[in-house]
C-alpha cells in the first residue's frame, strides 16, 4: 500500500548570526534528517518536550517551512506548495492557537469564503454550501459564522479551526496541540469530534503533543522526538507499556495518570542540549541513567528494539547493554 505521507531524510538548520557584522553565520540544526512513513487512515502520535522540533517539522509538511535537505511525497508523489490549489487538498494544518490564526478584522464566513473563491472559484451559491456543510460536520451553529473571532470560546475557536482545515477536502490533517489549550472536558469533546470526522471523511492523521495521555488515547503509532531527533518509534501501545528509549521511559514516568503513583523524576536537570554546540555523541546522554562511555563518542543509529518498536540508543531496554 501507497504511504499516504513519506518523508525521506527531512531536516532543517536556521542561521544563527553572532553579531550585525560577522559575514560568518553558524547553523543551528532544529531537525535533525528524519524518514517517516504514515499508512492512510493512521494516526501518527509525535511527542517530545518543547523545543525537540515537533512544530518545526509539522510546519514543514504543510509547506510553511522550506526543508534544509530531504523529499516529502503525499500518496507517493512530491509535495509541491506552488500550486496551492492542488497542495491545499493533499493536506491542512491545525493549529494550537485558533484565535490567533483567524482575521480578528473579518467574519468568520469572510474567511472561510476567501480559499474557496481564490483557489477553486466557487460561486457564492457553492461556498454558502460547503460552508454550511464543513459547520454541520464539527457540530457548530450556522449563526456562527456572520461572528468575529474574539466572541468564541477555545472548544468553539478550534472546532473553527478544524472546518477550516476540512474546506478543501484534504487526505491528511496535521493537529499541532489542537487541545493543548482547552479545559479538560472540552477536550474530550473534540477529540470525540476528530475521531468521528476521521472515520467519516477517511483523514490521516499527525498529531503533535506533548500531553502523552492525549497522543496514547488517539494514536495508532507514535514517534518520539528528542533534541531535533526521532528517538524511538512504533505502535502506540507498545511505546508506552514497553518503552525501549530511557527517554521514552522518562517521558512515561513522568506523565500523570489516574491510579498510578508518580514515579521518579528525571535525576538530572531536564534541559535540552546547547543548538548552537550540539554533544559529539547521544544527545540524551547527559540525562540518562545508562549513558557509558560509547554514548558521549557516537550518536546511536535508529535500530530495531523489538518486532515492531524502533529505538536510537546504544543500550535499549529489552536488548541488553551493548558496548
Amino acid at each position: 500500500m501507497t504511504p499516504a505521507l513519506q518523508i525521506d531524510g527531512l531536516s532543517k538548520a536556521f542561521p544563527a548570526g553572532r553579531g550585525l557584522f560577522r559575514a560568518a553565520r553558524a547553523q543551528v540544526q532544529a531537525l535533525h534528517p528524519i524518514s517517516l512513513s504514515v499508512q492512510p487512515g493512521e494516526t501518527l502520535g509525535i511527542v517530545g518536550e518543547s523545543g525537540c522540533g515537533k512544530t518545526t517539522l509539522a510546519r514543514m509538511l504543510v509547506g510553511l517551512l522550506k526543508p534544509s535537505t530531504g523529499t516529502i511525497l503525499i500518496e507517493g508523489k512530491p509535495f509541491d506548495t506552488r500550486d496551492r490549489r492542488i497542495s491545499s487538498q493533499q493536506i491542512q494544518y491545525v493549529f494550537q492557537d485558533p484565535i490567533s490564526s483567524l482575521n480578528p478584522r473579518k467574519t468568520i464566513r469572510q474567511t472561510m469564503e476567501t480559499p474557496l473563491r481564490v483557489l477553486f472559484g466557487m460561486d457564492q451559491a457553492a461556498r454558502r454550501a460547503r460552508i454550511d456543510e464543513v459547520f454541520e460536520a464539527v457540530n457548530l451553529r450556522p449563526e456562527f459564522l456572520d461572528r468575529y473571532p474574539h466572541e468564541f470560546s477555545g472548544g468553539q475557536a478550534q472546532r473553527i479551526g478544524i472546518a477550516r482545515a476540512l474546506l478543501a477536502r484534504p487526505k491528511i490533517i496535521v493537529l499541532d496541540e489542537p487541545v493543548s489549550a482547552l479545559d479538560v472536558s472540552v477536550q474530550a469533546q473534540v477529540l470525540n469530534l476528530l475521531a468521528d470526522l476521521k472515520a467519516e471523511y477517511g483523514l490521516t492523521y499527525l498529531f503533535i503533543s506533548h500531553d502523552l495521555a492525549v497522543v496514547e488515547a488517539v494514536s495508532d503509532r507514535v514517534a518520539v522526538l528528542y533534541f531535533g531527533a526521532v528517538v524511538e518509534l512504533g505502535p502506540a501501545e507498545a511505546i508506552f507499556a514497553r518503552p525501549t528509549h530511557p527517554y521514552t521511559r522518562l517521558l512515561a514516568q513522568s506523565a500523570p495518570a489516574p491510579g498510578r503513583p508518580l514515579l521518579r523524576r528525571d535525576p538530572a536537570p531536564a534541559e535540552l542540549p546547547d543548538p548552537l554546540h550540539p554533544p559529539l555523541g547521544c544527545a540524551f546522554a547527559a540525562r540518562c541513567p545508562k549513558v557509558t562511555q560509547i554514548c558521549r563518542q557516537s550518536a546511536p543509529a535508529l535500530r530495531a528494539t523489538g518486532e515492531t518498536q524502533l529505538a536510537a540508543c546504544h543500550h535499549p531496554d529489552g536488548l541488553g547493554d551493548q558496548a
